[in-house]
């Protein structure tokens, strides 16, 4: 009987989480419209950090907590799963142009970031500094930094004014000021409600089957968060919106990383002890394969053959997970 109401809560939460989804993009295609910003732009800031919300609450409340591989965990499987499953089939459903500015700056940062994780987090195995692997409270405090950066540069410079505006200049219905606001805090409530309610009815549901902390972390958590940035993604690429989408994930990821992890070491150092070489070395291979998608096949396109071989890299990972439980 516990067991049903679990898959019930569930499924309340991902109705949520499409609804909110459906009302983020439109109310955020409008805005973009609006105001003269590319939608790659809109989805890189308000909607990658709104659908990171989920991600920040569990990992706040894990390092709280004292629950390092939960906090670590859930931000390491959610960039995986955001590259390699949604990208993957989104890239699956439409075609994601990469454009100049994708090349020279937005993609570039997501890799560095991915590196600067690596490099702060696993500094005594990497360079034997300090007495066990962990972000400390500096850590946090020079991610948050960079992320104060990397928002300032997102909305100041010139280039962001109107680059692909064209791309979303037509279909789209802008709206008041207004509404569109609602429409984007009111998607981002249900994507925020609902994605909470699936994590905690899919962590009752991985419990019940009594598997590890990690391995829920990384998976069903990680998995669970990102459900807002699937569905937006989803909507984004079935309404022609593939800026929106690759916006969405490239600032999610940032955000997961700069944030929310820059944030939790804040409260509470945050122990690497539980996370593997491979764990951290798939983040950043799956970051650097998005770079090489522009080179591959259909150039500076990243198409279906791109989105299928993601999607083989997240099975095989996923794979990975399950052997070594």
């Amino acid at each position: 009987m516990e067991l049903l109401v679990q898959i019930i809560i569930l499924l309340i939460g991902l109705s949520l989480i499409l609804f909110g989804a459906n009302y983020l993009v439109d109310g955020a295609s409008s805005i973009a419209k609006k105001f003269g910003l590319s939608e790659f732009v809109i989805g890189l800031t308000i909607v990658g950090i709104g659908t990171s919300a989920p991600e920040m609450v569990v990992s706040f409340l894990s390092s709280l907590q004292g629950k390092s591989d939960m906090a670590i965990g859930n931000i390491v499987g959610s960039n995986i799963f955001n590259t390699m499953l949604i990208l993957g089939v989104t890239a699956m459903i439409s075609p994601l142009v990469i454009t100049r500015n994708n090349l020279r700056r937005d993609i570039p940062l997501n890799i560095a970031v991915t590196l600067l994780l690596i490099l702060l987090g696993m500094n005594c195995t990497l360079f034997g500094i300090g007495k066990a692997d962990q972000l400390s409270r500096i850590d946090g405090l020079i991610m948050l930094a960079i992320f104060a950066w990397y928002l300032w540069k997102s909305f100041t410079k010139d280039e962001n004014k109107n680059e692909d505006v064209e791309d979303i200049g037509e279909g789209i219905k802008v709206h008041s000021g207004l509404l569109s606001t609602v429409m984007v805090i009111g998607g981002l409530a249900g994507l925020i409600i609902g994605g909470r309610l699936f994590v905690n009815a899919a962590t009752e549901i991985a419990l019940f089957f009594k598997v590890s902390d990690k391995f829920i972390a990384i998976t069903v958590m990680a998995a669970g968060t990102s459900m807002p940035e699937l569905a937006t993604c989803i909507v984004a690429a079935l309404k022609g919106r593939g800026q929106l989408a690759l916006g969405n994930i490239l600032g999610s990821n940032i955000s997961n990383i700069l944030l929310i992890l820059g944030g939790a070491a804040l409260i509470n150092p945050l122990s690497f002890g539980g996370m593997t070489i491979v764990d951290l070395g798939t983040v950043l291979v799956c970051s650097i394969f998005i770079f090489l998608s522009s080179y591959l096949f259909r150039k500076n396109k990243l198409d279906r053959t791109e989105g299928i071989i993601l999607l083989l890299m997240e099975a095989g990972y996923m794979w990975y997970l399950i052997v070594n439980l």
